[in-house]
């Protein structure tokens, strides 16, 4: 298999991950909501302002789609539209992972200062 498609599989699987990525930061910030971005203390588990999440999401989007102009996505069953769809579902899958212990330990943590 020569390089380029090599590359353009990998961009399509990244396009893929950038796009599901995006979702969450996208709809905390349009919702006003605070959520975790890399920029939170501790990182990706402290809440970030809706504005940084709004910020942070577009720049997601934004590599996603620069991603996609590169190697443009053709719906249907082919190698290309499998790849970006197991980016997203891997990325989605980490994420759901990753959030729902955060938003457990918050939750812990709420519950105990409440009871003492």
């Amino acid at each position: 298999m020569p390089i380029h498609s090599i590359l353009n599989y990998c961009a399509l699987f990244l396009a893929g991950a950038f796009v599901c990525n995006c979702v969450p930061h996208l709809t905390s910030g349009l919702q006003g909501v605070p959520f975790p971005t890399p920029f939170a203390r501790p990182r990706g588990v402290g809440p970030s302002s809706p504005t940084l999440n709004f910020l942070w999401g577009g720049a997601n989007l934004l590599v996603g789609v620069l991603l996609l102009s590169y190697k443009p996505l053709v719906v249907g069953f082919n190698m290309g539209f499998l790849l970006f769809l197991a980016g997203v579902l891997s990325m989605g899958i980490c994420l759901s992972r990753h959030f729902g212990k955060v938003r457990q330990t918050n939750t812990e943590t709420e519950f105990r200062g409440r009871t003492r």
